[in-house]
């Protein structure tokens, strides 16, 4: 992981500003529910920063930044798959169409989003209590 954390504004040059307040806010959320270690790697080859929500060795989730673009990734195991399929009336057709284009690995079924406003963030709330419980009251 990378020792070099990116300042805000290297972050709002990097995303334009509407792009960081949704970061922010992202982060904000997934704060309030969850006590991770959280850390920041230099991607390089398909995004510039990597910020991974991790505990006990596993990742919960990771947001990723580059030109105005953030992505935000969750990858679901199989048993993980079957609990999703229990909420999936609860979540919004975009949110279950990404899931479903996502392709499927040894591992897992790596989901990326790409949010541009808050719109989707009950989903994504949704989807991190089935992948952990949150640990925050």
């Amino acid at each position: 992981m990378s020792e070099k954390i990116p300042s805000q504004s290297t972050m709002t040059d990097l995303l334009g500003q509407p792009l960081f307040e949704v970061w922010q806010k992202l982060c904000v959320v997934i704060d309030e529910k969850y006590e991770m270690e959280r850390l920041w790697n230099a991607d390089g080859k398909n995004w510039i920063y990597e910020y991974k929500y991790r505990r006990g060795g596993k990742t919960l989730c990771s947001l990723y930044a580059k030109d105005n673009r953030i992505g935000f990734m969750i990858i679901f195991g199989k048993n993980k798959r079957e609990k999703l399929e229990e909420i999936r009336d609860t979540l919004s057709d975009a949110v279950c169409r990404r899931y479903d284009e996502a392709k499927t690995y040894r591992d897992g079924k790596w989901v990326m989003f790409e949010p541009t406003d808050t719109s989707e963030f009950d989903d994504y709330m949704k989807l991190l209590a089935v992948k952990r419980k949150p640990n925050r009251k």
